[in-house]
């Protein structure tokens, strides 16, 4: 392999600690991981953890509180930057074929500091996703049970902790109760991941399966019912703000970005991807083709059956089921929320968990994280320490109230992503790339742009920026909830990494040597 090109910038005092390919590449074949996934399984995963809550909730409420029916624009605008985000990972996961995703890519291009943030960063958005996705699988649950006739009392079907109604999220009651199902769900899919990733893959290909097939079925039922008049106004006037108008459009484009979520949960499989210079890159693409087909096919049903007004509720495919009028696609598609919730969870939990062994190795955090187990040859003491977190979370905290920070660290992670691409491409030109970002680039003063990595960082912060402008104007409202977490979490990564992982750290070791 060529050595880099050396930069034309002065020499600093203290360089940043930076991998090599070759490193990763090593720690990579030693990792005791078992090369089992296929494109196929691939493509699945990522469908498997992208389809969900985002689909079955936020739908509604995008286009009741936002856009109305041009939410159809909103889909597109979010999955565009999916999508030039998604080709960038494809590049670097055909470049660098290693786990821990944009983390690793980040360690080897930009060192360990930006390593460190964007895996914090990706925590934060499989974490808190993890734990909504768990609630959100808690409620259609305790639904469905409710058409078998049981039901669950209220103590164990609601979080100990819950916003106030009316107080925008500034005041939280507590009370005895737990969310018991959102805990064992998680507990289940905890074990499913221990059991291992082979085992894990074969009931996430079901899951995928019966849980498009359902919305499907109610594509080709809601078609018949649908009145187009409640397609008109396309785009409702403006109420101010962000509701309606072509403001709303892009606020409700950073609410959908949310349901984009996991496709790039494929990228933290390249340990176990039987050819992940191939298969990575059709896993991620593939995936979030299929999601996009999938989420405006849905979407423009729901949106033609229902008016958008009525849409505000955390079940929007019920309101429209009632009025298509056919009690068994009720049942359906009850059923078919419970497991596909389910199979977000598993992939967001799966890509967590490969996410902290790989930064467990590289010694940032305790190493417990990065133990496999011999037979079974999975992370299993880390996977069981964050399905008890995950499960505690969703147990006893109201995830609702921070669901715009997923949105948040997802986008800055994405735009890191990109960069990273462009860092790649002019400090090691000569590398092999078997899979290259598509629309070509330019140069400016001798360092290449690529125009796909540029569109991808630009729209990713056309996500970020209605939400930080939200944020502010909570603020000044009297609601600070959502900036104190911001700060909480940003704040903790910053003292974990100073009074732990930079002490700790593999390559800290090796410049002791």
């Amino acid at each position: 392999m060529p050595e880099p090109i050396q930069s034309s910038a002065p020499p600093a005092s203290r360089t940043p600690r930076r991998k090599t390919l070759e490193q990763v590449t090593a720690e990579n074949a030693k990792s005791g991981l078992k090369r089992t996934l296929t494109a196929t399984q691939l493509i699945l995963l990522g469908v498997g953890a992208t389809i969900g809550a985002g689909i079955y909730v936020m739908t509604g409420t995008a286009a009741a509180e936002y856009a109305g029916p041009s939410v159809l624009i909103s889909f597109v605008i979010a999955a565009l930057a999916c999508l030039f985000t998604a080709f960038s990972y494809g590049e670097l996961a055909s470049t660098l074929p290693v786990s821990g995703s944009a983390y690793s890519y980040a360690y080897i291009s930009m060192g360990e500091k930006a390593a460190w943030t964007v895996g914090w960063l990706l925590l934060l958005e499989y974490g808190i996703s993890c734990s909504a996705v768990a609630a959100g699988l808690s409620g259609y649950a305790s639904s469905l049970m409710s058409v078998f006739g049981i039901h669950v009392p209220s103590a164990l079907a609601h979080a100990t902790l819950q916003p106030v109604a009316g107080s925008g999220g500034t005041a939280i009651s507590g009370g005895f109760r737990v969310d018991l199902i959102g805990f064992v769900a998680v507990m289940v899919v905890t074990a499913l991941l221990v059991r291992g990733v082979e085992e894990s893959a074969r009931v996430n290909t079901v899951i995928v399966f019966l849980k498009v097939g359902v919305l499907f079925v109610f594509i080709a039922m809601g078609f018949h019912a649908i009145s187009p008049a409640n397609w008109h106004p396309f785009i409702p006037p403006s109420q101010g703000g962000f509701h309606y108008g072509v403001k709303g459009v892009f606020r409700a484009a950073s609410v959908i970005f949310f349901a984009y979520v996991g496709f790039e949960a494929v990228s933290t499989a390249s340990s176990e991807a039987r050819n992940p210079t191939r298969d990575i890159p059709i896993g991620i693409i593939g995936s979030l083709l299929i999601c996009t087909i999938v989420y405006m096919a849905v979407a423009s049903v729901l949106l033609g059956v229902v008016p958008y007004q009525k849409l505000d509720v955390p079940d929007p495919l019920a309101i429209a089921v009632k009025i298509i009028g056919t009690p068994w696609l009720s049942l359906l598609v009850n059923i078919g929320a419970t497991i596909g919730l389910c199979s977000v969870l598993m992939g967001l939990m799966y890509a967590q968990s490969r996410v902290l062994l790989t930064i467990s190795r590289d010694g940032l955090i305790p190493k417990f994280f990065g133990r496999v187990h011999p037979r079974m040859q999975t992370p299993w003491i880390g996977t069981i320490v964050l399905g008890i977190i995950v499960a505690l979370i969703t147990a006893t905290l109201p995830i609702d109230i921070i669901s715009d920070l997923v949105s948040i660290g997802t986008a800055a992670a994405f735009g890191i992503v990109c960069f990273t691409v462009i860092w790649q491409r002019n400090t090691r030109p000569d590398m092999a790339r078997p899979f290259s970002v598509p629309m070509g680039g330019f140069r400016i003063k001798g360092i290449w742009i690529g125009i796909a990595p540029v569109l991808g960082i630009l729209f990713c912060l056309l996500m970020t920026l209605p939400l930080v402008i939200d944020m502010v104007h909570s603020v000044a409202g009297g609601n600070p909830v959502p900036l104190v977490l911001l700060v909480v979490y940003v704040s903790l990564g910053i003292l974990t990494y100073v009074l732990y992982g930079r002490r700790h750290s593999l390559m800290a070791q090796s410049e002791d040597v």
